[in-house]
């Protein structure tokens, strides 16, 4: 089979989990296309990001003119295709938070696109995430009828179901895959029960580099370590604040912020402003691997999220047989079980997040080892990339239950 995936910025950091699945698909036989809307703006400080960069196709980099040509294309040999296709983005557009006009641009991506597809021989369209990007294969597919399909990771989609016309995308599609149970409770809660059997649950998968050999053993330093993008869903704010407590009660401890976004000056200026310079630091954007030994380096992954799917990290991190703290949102308490493998705060709570430090802190070595030894069990019975591609490939041939 010749299979398009299709993501509004790729390859990027953060989307390394789509980088492993289109490798396992590929291992098991299928042709991968890669497509983009846009290049991303950041440095890709992975060579493997490096390597996907070379073989995925952006329509947004592409010179104007032979964008203009493929569009065209698409135009004058489906004229009837593509005058329904254009009413339908109108439709949609009125419908959503955005404009009608940026959905007209939506369509012209989508007509580029089209051509390519047909160019490559696609026979079947997989978007991942349900915003923009699915919008664009929806009008991919009544342009050219190929067959398409999303993976919807959360939250931004339940966030705003109906400014991306999240139900619309349901209907058109021939198959969704949400990557938790409760990614797709809320998929379920967005369409109609007649749906329903068309909503299937794939997991993220590890990277073998998470999943061969054995786990190292948990470090003596007090450290801990919060990967992710600085942003407000992610909840940084309140470790600083949580790390403001546990200095208060002369608990020694060190933090380590993996990663960037647009709230690091904010981050950073909590830390300088609470005194928490000589405890906590920021690495910036780091690659895969070194994500990995920031990992390894501490007690703990903690995660004080306010909204997610399922972050990857925590499955990476339990892999690696770290303990995780996190809260109770999203698809996190089914990875997460307190007591077992980790401690689940509510969201928001930096009382509770702070108390939760202090127990991994002050657990004796042989115990958080156990919940780590657990934490990797689980993470590999859940998230094992061959198998999650293999459920994958199915619904591609029209196979999946």
């Amino acid at each position: 089979m010749n299979i398009a995936y299709l993501v509004n910025q790729y390859p990027k950091t953060s989307h390394s989990f789509i980088r492993r699945e289109i490798a396992a698909l590929e291992s098991l036989g299928l042709i991968i296309h890669r497509y983009t809307l846009r290049r991303t703006a950041e440095v890709l400080t992975d060579e493997a990001d490096a390597r996907e960069l070379a073989k995925t196709a952006a329509v947004i980099a592409r010179p104007f003119f032979p964008r203009l040509m493929d569009a065209l294309r698409t135009i004058v040999c489906h004229p009837v295709r593509f005058a329904k296709a254009f009413v339908f983005a109108i439709r949609c557009g009125l419908k959503s938070d955005r404009s009608a006009a940026v959905h007209v641009a939506y369509l012209l991506e989508a007509a580029v696109l089209a051509a390519w597809c047909r160019r490559d021989r696609i026979t079947h369209l997989h978007v991942h995430f349900g915003t923009n990007s699915a919008m664009v294969g929806m009008l991919v597919n009544r342009l050219s009828g190929i067959p398409w399909s999303f993976t919807v990771h959360g939250p931004e989609e339940f966030d705003r179901p109906l400014g991306i016309g999240l139900s619309e995308k349901i209907r058109s599609a021939n198959f969704v895959v949400a990557i938790s149970s409760f990614g797709r409770s809320q998929l379920w809660r967005w369409s109609d029960h007649r749906q329903w059997n068309k909503i299937h649950v794939v997991h993220c998968g590890l990277d073998a580099a998470f999943v061969e050999g054995v786990a190292r053993p948990i470090p003596q330093q007090p450290r801990l370590v919060c990967v992710g993008r600085l942003c407000e869903q992610k909840g940084q704010l309140l470790l600083v604040e949580a790390a403001r407590i546990l200095k208060g009660k002369g608990i020694a401890f060190e933090i380590v912020f993996a990663g960037d976004g647009p709230m690091r000056g904010d981050i950073e200026t909590a830390i300088t402003t609470e005194g928490l310079d000589d405890c906590i630091s920021i690495t910036g954007w780091i690659s895969g691997q070194r994500v990995r030994e920031e990992i390894e380096k501490a007690k703990a992954l903690v995660l004080p999220s306010f909204a997610e799917g399922l972050p990857v990290v925590i499955m990476e991190a339990m892999a690696l047989g770290r303990p995780v703290v996190s809260t109770t949102v999203a698809g996190i308490p089914e990875l997460v079980t307190p007591g077992a493998t980790g401690w689940l705060v509510p969201a928001g709570d930096v009382a509770a997040l702070a108390q939760a430090i202090i127990e991994v802190l002050s657990l004796a070595p042989e115990a958080l080892a156990a919940m780590g030894g657990q934490a990797r069990i689980r993470a590999l019975e859940q998230h094992n990339v061959t198998t999650e591609a293999t459920k994958l490939k199915l619904l591609f041939e029209g196979q999946g239950a």
